[in-house]
């Protein structure tokens, strides 16, 4: 059984950065896909980015485009979202979870993390 966890969540004022992480354990991931979704409160999750097994296929939803920068350590069973010029609207539970597809939709996602909060304050 495969168990994500993200880490890195907190309060922080607008325009600040916050670096997340989500650890794996249970079994190596190396071909899967992993992404993170956000959900605010009466909202859907919503996909943020994806990263492909070998970290070079980036795929970034157009909100967090430029801003957001998602990579991966698989020495470490790690993935990184990076966040930098944070806005209010980028507050919400963040989420990884592992795919072996490349979809984007949260129904494509086998494993998932219980998420970290994260609160932008303006």
């Amino acid at each position: 059984q495969v168990q994500l966890q993200e880490s890195g969540g907190g309060l922080v004022q607008a325009g600040d950065s916050l670096k997340l992480a989500c650890t794996w354990s249970g079994r190596a991931l190396s071909n899967y896909h992993i992404g993170w979704f956000r959900q605010a409160p009466g909202v859907e999750r919503e996909f943020v980015a994806r990263i492909s097994p070998s970290g070079f296929m980036l795929t970034y939803s157009n909100s967090v485009k430029g801003r957001f920068t998602i990579s991966r350590d698989s020495t470490k069973n790690t993935a990184y979202l990076q966040m930098n010029t944070l806005k209010p609207e980028d507050t919400a539970v963040y989420y990884c979870a592992a795919t072996r597809t490349q979809g984007i939709d949260p129904s494509a996602y086998a494993y998932w993390g219980q998420g970290t909060q994260v609160t932008v304050s303006s």
